[in-house]
């Protein structure tokens, strides 16, 4: 939890230093805390200078993909509203498959850094290896008729290339019915699968997978 505080912190304040004292009265831990924190993120990959009676600033961000950054921004969301990562999955659809077995999964997203059984379309494997893409699902109880469902796959589609636009400043375009492609490379893959309850016969929810090559 320290880690987590100092990082926040620090980027509140990028633009200045903020001293080891500052940190540790606003995070409520000991100057040693700090420093082991520091410490932890620098391991993760950020970048913090220090400098003596200065203290601390963040000078590079971790490219590594980081969960509980990500709560923050959704915790007010219904979609991420419990946001969960894997190192390394056999599919991040699978994963929302097994726990909705067992409860409601409205909601609930499911990151990796690795896929060992990732797959596409008509059962065809789909290669997911860790640091080259960002690989997710998200599982939710559409409130409309199933004849409605049919439409979400565009709509992910439209949304990932918003997002991609975003963030990178390149519109993808988007192969019918569920790949994104740039420069005429597969840039994205989607897959929708519906999930039923065995006792009853009726519709349980919607997963939505997708992997973006980030590399």
């Amino acid at each position: 939890m320290t880690k987590q505080i100092v990082l926040k912190l620090l980027r509140e304040h990028t633009e200045e230093f903020l001293s080891g004292e500052a940190i540790s009265r606003q995070a409520g831990v000991s100057r040693a805390a700090v420093w082991k924190a520091v410490e932890q993120l620098r391991q993760e990959g950020y970048g913090i200078e220090s400098v003596p009676n200065r203290g601390y600033r963040l000078t590079r961000v971790t490219a590594r993909l980081r969960p509980e950054e990500l709560s923050e921004q959704f915790r007010d969301r219904r979609i991420g509203r419990e946001l969960l990562y894997f190192d390394t999955i056999d599919s991040t659809n699978n994963e929302l498959k097994r726990r909705a077995v067992s409860g409601t999964v409205d909601g609930t997203v499911i990151l990796a850094d690795q896929q060992t059984g990732g797959r596409g379309r008509r059962g065809r494997s789909f290669v997911s290896p860790a640091g080259k893409g960002l690989y997710l699902s998200a599982a939710l109880r559409p409130r409309c008729p199933l004849s409605e469902i049919s439409t979400l796959t565009a709509w992910t589609a439209v949304a990932l290339c918003d997002a991609v636009e975003a963030v990178c400043g390149v519109r993808p375009g988007i192969k019918w019915p569920n790949d994104l492609v740039l420069n005429r490379k597969k840039l994205c893959g989607i897959l929708t699968e519906l999930e039923w309850e065995a006792e009853s016969g009726e519709f349980s929810c919607v997963i939505i997978g997708a992997g973006i090559n980030v590399s």
